[in-house]
């Protein structure tokens, strides 16, 4: 946990105990059992899954504040049924990960990681031809202003779309949930999934995952894409059917993609990394020293309203602060 996050939690006074594993070790069961049991409030990165049989071993359990702004990783209804608040980091992340998003489509388009790759071996003596062909995110050489589809119009949505204007793009835009705010977006058309697929450039994922969302994106979609067309996900990964993918990026239904998320973390499908037209990153969207940095001290503050039994700031059940359960465990 960065230090700033640490310092709000030495101001707060209250009790840290920070369970660490080593880098390729797994975590020791009866370690993490023995201090979780201790434990009012748990504090797990996303990699961590929180299920419900985990939480009914801590009845004095009276808060989950998740560092990170996605929250798929814990059982939010048997939180809610079991009185646990839960929360997450939202904001802080927004701007960094729509970053990420635009540089992956960037280095995507434009092979810069085969271009790097093609300088560091020396292979630069030989004419590097077409092999490092990109294709034009902007208007280009024949002045054609390329199609972003954006899937999900939340706040990184939202983002990429701004960083999507100084390329002139056409913006069509996918959320069922935010149809009326896309439609009164400015240079944003609504557009539902097929059409949106068939049309885009570049296609990108920026929904939660749930269940109607997961493989959101298999083959059927997939084949409804253009052979010249992108698809970036930075969202999560099971919205997109990791297998259907490989298949068509081996056959050509697609040009390429950029993924910063996968299935089944840290493995992938098959074949996945030997392609030579995708970019692969390690579930990096957030990943930069200032916003680990905001997201600890956000996470940190939730913590500490929890511990003290009141309402948190970001909390994402809410209704379970009005139930039975949760001032039982108050109580406790």
């Amino acid at each position: 946990m960065p230090e700033v996050g640490r310092e709000v939690l030495r101001k707060a006074k209250v009790e840290a105990i920070f369970v660490h594993v080593p880098r390729g070790r797994t975590s020791s069961p009866k370690e993490f059992m023995k201090k979780f049991v201790e434990t009012d409030v748990l504090l797990p990165r996303t990699a961590h899954t929180i299920s419900r049989s985990l939480m009914k071993i801590n009845p004095r359990l009276c808060g989950i504040a998740n560092y990170g702004v996605g929250f798929n990783n814990i059982d939010i209804r048997s939180a809610t049924e079991l009185g646990i608040p839960v929360t997450n980091t939202p904001d802080v992340l927004t701007e960094t990960t729509a970053d990420l998003a635009w540089a992956l489509l960037m280095a995507t388009a434009r092979r810069i990681p085969q271009g790097h790759l093609f300088v560091r071996s020396g292979a630069w003596e030989k004419s590097p031809d077409k092999i490092l062909w990109g294709r034009d995110i902007g208007p280009g050489g024949s002045n054609t202003p390329k199609v972003l589809g954006v899937i999900g119009f939340g706040r990184i949505g939202r983002a990429v779309v701004r960083r999507s204007r100084g390329f002139k793009m056409k913006v069509m835009a996918y959320d069922p949930y935010l149809k009326e705010t896309i439609e009164k977006a400015k240079g944003v058309e609504y557009q539902e999934l097929y059409n949106l697929l068939k049309q885009s450039d570049f296609v990108t994922i920026h929904t939660p995952l749930t269940q109607e969302s997961r493989h959101l994106i298999g083959k059927d979609e997939l084949d409804l894409m253009k052979s010249s067309a992108i698809l970036i996900n930075t969202s999560r990964g099971p919205v997109v059917d990791e297998k259907a993918l490989v298949s068509a990026l081996k056959k050509g239904k697609i040009a390429a993609a950029g993924l910063d998320v996968f299935e089944k973390e840290p493995k992938l499908a098959p074949g996945l990394a030997k392609l030579d037209n995708v970019v692969l990153l390690p579930h990096i969207g957030s990943a930069t020293e200032d916003t680990r940095g905001q997201m600890a001290v956000v996470a940190a503050k939730n913590a500490v309203a929890m511990s003290k039994g009141k309402r948190p700031p970001n909390i994402v059940n809410p209704e379970v602060l009005e139930s039975t359960e949760y001032r039982r465990r108050l109580e406790q």
